[in-house]
């Protein structure tokens, strides 16, 4: 009879080890998520949706050209240089300005004074904004080539810009999304400036 009991026992230890396994795999595959599809004009005029880069990994990073993380980020060339490091690896970057005072001429003279070469696409209205529940400038979302959201957040874990040693969650999410794997991190708490959106 022990013996039974020990099989049996075994038995339900297993069957419960592979629905928790089963469990597991749902869960993972719950929490990916597609990107929502939008098309967007940046301000030379150019159409761009999210769907015409499907195959490539695409970065989102909102901006706005007042907000003072904004600015402390782009005077450290944290966004052009990924963009600039990625560029030959198939990585499209696209900077959204949903602040609904700003416009073609604002996104214009920002790429300018800091030489970006992405399109900045003009969200007025912030409806690429709302899709993605963007909340800070800046707030990043990194998208695999199979058009799956795995990675939203902050860009690294240094609001103040203090730290010698940043962990940039971004360019980690990217290099995931390369080699066909997810990131350790897959969200974090963005920081920044709200973004001012017309509602």
């Amino acid at each position: 009879m022990r013996a039974i009991s020990a099989v049996i026992a075994v038995l339900a230890l297993t069957v419960v080890g592979l629905f928790a396994g089963d469990t597991g795999s749902l869960e993972k595959q719950a929490a990916l998520s597609q990107a929502p599809d939008f098309k967007a004009l940046d301000y030379k005029g150019n159409t761009y949706s999210l769907s015409q880069y499907k195959g490539h990994v695409v970065v989102l990073e909102w901006l706005n050209p007042e907000c003072p993380f904004v600015q402390r980020h782009y005077r450290e060339g944290t966004f052009t240089r990924l963009a600039s490091e990625y560029k030959d690896k198939g990585v499209v970057w696209l900077a959204v300005n949903s602040t609904s005072s700003q416009g073609v001429e604002q996104n214009k003279e920002w790429a300018e004074k800091n030489h970006v070469s992405y399109p900045i696409l003009v969200d007025k209205d912030g409806q690429v904004g709302h899709l993605f529940k963007a909340k800070t400038t800046p707030h990043l979302f990194v998208v695999d080539p199979n058009g799956e959201l795995i990675y939203e957040g902050a860009v690294d874990d240094d609001p103040s810009g203090n730290k010698e040693q940043r962990t940039v969650y971004v360019k980690n999410a990217i290099d995931a999304a390369l080699a066909g794997a997810l990131p350790a991190v897959r969200e974090t708490k963005s920081y920044g400036c709200n973004v001012k959106y017309m509602n």
